[in-house]
């Protein structure tokens, strides 16, 4: 009989692939959680330059949709970071319950949500620094490119990749 790495070997090794289902799910947990390194650092900053704002001299001159945007991207902060962490918490309370390809498909599902609330994150704090520094046009003319920057970068190029492959899969 053969042993879980054999079975599919050939299959397995055209792909660039010769691991069993455990193996696979090891490697993309570790894929996940340096993703998810890489996006609880910038969110960390932003939510350190979001609270130090508050602080500030200037901040009382902040009209009251200003400051309602500036609280709303300090949720969308908070939230960002809770959901990013969501990952590790599963994992730790299924420690050791041969969970995990459940912990890996979490995981990718929160960090597809973080994408999300980090990418309102930027958009917002961009459109609110332009909004306080230049006014209300450019918060939007600012919001909007970004907003096209991400759809682009985050979206279309990669869903544009995934097509390339399926194509030269299919070939």
């Amino acid at each position: 009989m053969d042993s879980p790495r054999r079975s599919g070997r050939s299959e397995d090794r055209a792909k660039g692939r010769d691991e069993t289902p455990e193996e696979r799910a090891d490697r993309n947990w570790s894929e996940v959680l340096q993703e998810l390194r890489v996006l609880q650092t910038g969110t960390q900053i932003l939510t350190g330059f979001l609270l130090a704002l508050a602080f500030q001299p200037a901040f009382s001159d902040l009209n009251d949709s200003q400051r309602f945007v500036y609280l709303v991207l300090v949720v969308l902060s908070a939230l960002s970071a809770v959901i990013a962490l969501a990952p590790v918490a599963l994992h730790r309370v299924l420690f050791r319950q041969r969970a995990k390809l459940q912990v890996v498909a979490y995981g990718h599902a929160a960090l597809m949500t973080a994408l999300l609330t980090v990418s309102l994150l930027l958009v917002g704090v961009v459109a609110f620094v332009f909004d306080v520094v230049v006014g209300d046009a450019a918060a939007w003319t600012a919001l909007g490119a970004l907003a096209v920057v991400i759809v682009i970068a985050w979206i279309v190029a990669p869903y544009m990749v995934r097509m390339k492959l399926r194509a030269k899969d299919g070939s």
